[in-house]
């Protein structure tokens, strides 16, 4: 019995000892996860999307010098022409190389810059501003659909409407044509409005007929706009439509406006389009090569790397077009160009104006670290090639900011190197989406991803990604509905819609 009621204390024991032990880990699991999380030997993968900016550093006096030693991405040195595949129009190619692809210490371009004061734009590395707003919810489902009955084209690198009420669309093909399409949208008739491809050179992968604008009395005067280059330079020329037949443009009509040399064959620009003050605004490139070699997006003695804006109902002296007079350098005296309203632009490839608010969007394509959207303002220095994006490029790392305006968004390529060239799009204000209403839809050329962008002027631009890709974009275009559309470079043209 002694025996028997010893080992039954023992037992006794041994339970209140494992309770109590129980109760000490449960209290220290409980510390753990109530305080601090538990360590990790994986790092954080951030679910947000690549660095926003916001905001813009105020703008300074401008510099007409050129930077010291134009900067280029390894394996592209001053002066050697890139042959950048992967930047629109002439983006054909599949390979996704671009400009000093790799570079010294890989992707990264090292030491972020510093904002030059609480206004500037955050770093990459830096979250944007919190915003009181509400999260925005979920990306608008769309789906990509053939337009026009599946009709194909050669090189489509832009779709236009004439804004005169007849619902007509045109096409501009790269090689030189300019084709129109009427009647019913859906199995629309073809015929070739314009077709100059003997002055047209379209050789280089980012040359051709580029841009077309129509003017805004068009319906009365039957004026149009282009933009094309020829082995030299960049012409920018208007055309009228036959007064016999509306239809068809004469192309004997030609009077050149302006005609400036393209030291190599890529970063030409190409955009066109009228403002709702009734200017012509042109977009050009900084001459190309890789990096800006001859310092062309900081000198304002030059067209090239810039947005120009003319008058082109007024001519002033032997100019074919007249100066705007509240342009940023009208009659100065120091040789800028008067032509120009905003300037350190790379390769602005495609803007748009939204007629809602006003604002200028302009896509330009990043050397290899960073694609950026801007919203272009009148005097503006947007940086290249001092930076790239919010980045520095010339020098790498401390560049000044004194005076440059940041992206209101950029993204580096998909995997942090090479292979991106962001297609600028257009604020949509049609009727067929309406949870697209009011958002910018941009996408890139290479790896097919697409955006829709969300800005109000005043906090950090929101960026959703759609869950459609859709490669070689080479530019998007509205109709008269503002209904949206995006030119294939492989010759199709898409509608966006609502997926369900």
């Amino acid at each position: 019995m002694g025996r028997n009621a010893e080992k039954k204390r023992k037992t006794q024991l041994l339970v209140l000892a494992g309770v109590a032990l129980t109760l000490m880990l449960a209290a220290c699991s409980g510390q753990r996860s109530g305080t601090e999380p538990a360590p990790s030997d994986t790092p954080a993968v951030s679910a947000e999307p690549p660095a926003q900016t916001g905001g813009t550093a105020p703008v300074g006096v401008p510099q007409a010098t050129d930077p010291a030693g134009g900067g280029s991405g390894a394996g592209s040195g001053p002066g050697q022409p890139d042959g950048n595949a992967s930047e629109p129009p002439g983006i054909a190619s599949p390979s996704p190389g671009r400009e000093g692809a790799s570079r010294e210490g890989g992707a990264s371009r090292g030491e972020s810059p510093q904002p030059a004061s609480p206004s500037a734009s955050p770093g990459p590395s830096e979250p944007p501003p919190a915003s009181a707003e509400p999260a925005p919810s979920g990306p608008p489902r769309l789906r990509l659909v053939d337009a026009f009955g599946g009709m194909t084209f050669t090189k489509p690198v832009a779709l236009v409407h004439a804004g005169d009420g007849s619902g007509r669309l045109f096409v501009v093909e790269q090689p030189g044509r300019i084709v129109m399409l009427s009647g019913a949208s859906g199995h629309p008739e073809r015929s070739v409005f314009l077709d100059i491809r003997d002055r047209v050179y379209d050789r280089g992968w980012e040359q051709g007929l580029l841009g077309l604008a129509f003017h805004p009395d068009f319906e009365r005067n039957g004026y149009f706009y282009i933009n094309y280059t020829t082995q030299r330079t960049t012409v920018i020329a208007r055309y009228r439509a036959d007064p016999s037949n509306p239809d068809r443009a004469d192309p004997d009509s030609e009077l050149i406006l302006l005609e400036f040399d393209q030291p190599y064959q890529n970063h030409n620009g190409g955009q066109l389009a009228f403002g709702a003050d009734g200017y012509l605004y042109i977009a050009t490139g900084d001459g190309g090569s890789a990096g800006d070699p001859q310092g062309n997006g900081q000198n304002l003695k030059t067209l090239l790397g810039k947005i120009l804006r003319i008058d082109v109902d007024r001519q002033s002296g032997s100019l074919n077009y007249a100066i705007p007079p509240d342009n940023p350098f009208a009659g100065n005296r120091d040789g800028y160009r008067e032509e120009i309203y905003a300037y350190g632009l790379r390769n602005p490839w495609r803007f748009s104006f939204d007629p809602a608010t006003g604002r200028l969007w302009a896509a330009d394509v990043g050397q290899n670290a960073m694609e950026e959207i801007d919203i272009i303002e009148k005097g503006r220095n947007y940086g290249w090639n001092v930076m790239e994006g919010s980045l520095c490029f010339n020098p790498r790392s401390g560049c000044r900011q004194d005076g440059l305006t940041l992206p209101v968004w950029e993204y580096p390529p998909l995997g942090g190197r090479g292979g991106a060239s962001v297609t600028g799009g257009y604020v949509y204000r049609g009727k067929e989406i309406p949870e697209l209403q009011g958002k910018y839809v941009f996408a890139d050329y290479m790896d097919g991803r697409m955006w829709v962008l969300e800005y109000d002027g005043s906090g950090p631009a929101r960026a959703t990604e759609l869950d459609i890709r859709q490669q070689g974009i080479s530019s998007f275009g509205v109709d008269e509905n503002g209904e949206l559309y995006a030119c294939v470079l492989d010759g199709k043209i898409l509608r966006i819609v609502r997926a369900d």
